[in-house]
């Protein structure tokens, strides 16, 4: 218990600084580099303005997702993912997440084993709590995971067990602070896992984590918490009923799918004053050119041929569609980073590279002329 609380001090004592290394410059080609909040020419990925008694955002705006990670999808050999992290770092990638569900505590094992060797000011770290682990040699449970580690997950959402999970997190990782904690998958679209109607977890998580994390927050162990879901109502009811600062929403806002989380989700995130990671900004890669379309696979009917519209327009243009993708995910204001997840060195290449890439006015305005994006959707430089 004593090392423990030896982690949760550290993190109340490093709160203060955020990434000061120089990012790796970047390519434009041949037209000149797109200007972005907070980014100075083109020097850098797209950052954030130094918070000033604000709530926290994550410094740099393109982070990496931990799933891929985690075995999800395709298993990853830990030689293999430790490349993937050690690029990501190398092109200035400074905000990192992940979750005890992913891999069933690999994504974690992994990610700290390299984020341990740089300076926790240096960079923002991410990871969840609502499940806890436990060792088994018995059969595993059925989970999306590939050859994930010898865990059982149990649900809880209680103080103690947002602790318990938070504890867990720290001694994975190996790492001497946590910067923002999400409340994971407590969410209508998990009711089945959740094995009761999200409404009831939501109650516990109510009088047990979300003032668990407020405190934490308070006491400065942590810089921020919020939800990770796929779904907008958790988020919309979160700040109904306590003070969150910051969501991952996952599967929610797109190039092809983005209308309810413009109109509805985010305008009330932001009158509230906390700001939105999007999660799965490539739809699980069905915008980097894969035919799987987020979490379960399965392609919506009206899909292909919207990706194919938007794909001949990005053509005319001479911009690849990820790099349109992930620039117009990051456009809103609310949106304080997006984090597109990679298997391997060559995808976090390919994702760091497109954020620098200046996109010409006319494809923004050719997809809506289509009707390809909404009318009002935020986009780069509009």
């Amino acid at each position: 218990m004593n090392a423990r609380r030896h982690f949760l001090s550290a993190a109340a004592a490093g709160t203060a600084a955020l990434a000061s290394a120089p990012l790796m410059a970047q390519s434009a080609g041949p037209g000149s580099v797109l200007p972005t909040r907070g980014r100075a020419a083109a020097q850098a990925l797209p950052t954030n303005a130094a918070s000033k008694g604000g709530r926290f955002r994550p410094h740099t705006r393109l982070g990496l997702g931990g799933v891929a990670v985690g075995n999800g999808f395709a298993p990853a050999t830990d030689a293999q993912s430790e490349q993937t992290l050690a690029a990501a770092y190398a092109a200035g990638v400074r905000y990192f997440d992940t979750s005890p569900w992913y891999g069933l505590g690999l994504s974690e094992r992994r990610y700290g084993h390299h984020l341990h060797t740089h300076p926790a000011r240096e960079y923002t770290l991410s990871t969840k709590v609502g499940r806890l682990l436990t060792a088994t040699a018995g059969q595993l449970q059925d989970t999306m995971w590939k050859a994930p580690s010898p865990f059982h997950y149990r649900y809880d959402y209680s103080a103690d067990g947002v602790r318990r999970s938070i504890e867990d997190s720290l001694n994975r990782l190996g790492v001497a602070q946590l910067d923002v904690v999400f409340i994971h998958d407590l969410s209508p679209d998990n009711e089945k896992d959740l094995g009761m109607p999200w409404e009831q977890r939501f109650a516990e998580a109510a009088t047990g984590a979300m003032p668990a994390l407020t405190k934490m927050r308070e006491e400065g162990l942590i810089k921020a918490w919020g939800f990770g879901v796929n779904r907008p109502e958790p988020a919309l009811r979160a700040i109904q009923e306590a003070d969150p600062d910051i969501f991952l929403l996952a599967c929610q806002y797109s190039l092809l799918d983005h209308e309810e989380a413009l109109h509805d989700t985010f305008p009330a995130i932001a009158r509230h004053g906390a700001s939105v990671v999007v999660g799965a900004p490539l739809l699980a890669g069905y915008l980097a050119g894969r035919d799987r379309y987020l979490y379960d696979g399965k392609v919506p009917e009206w899909a292909p041929k919207k990706r194919a519209a938007v794909q001949a327009i990005c053509d005319r243009h001479g911009v690849d569609l990820r790099t349109a993708a992930l620039q117009f995910a990051d456009a809103p204001e609310v949106v304080s980073a997006v984090i597109p997840g990679a298997r391997t060195p060559e995808q976090v290449q390919a994702n760091v590279a497109s954020m620098s890439v200046a996109v010409p006015a006319a494809l923004w305005a050719d997809l809506r002329q289509d009707g390809l994006i909404a009318a009002d959707a935020p986009v780069p430089g509009g």
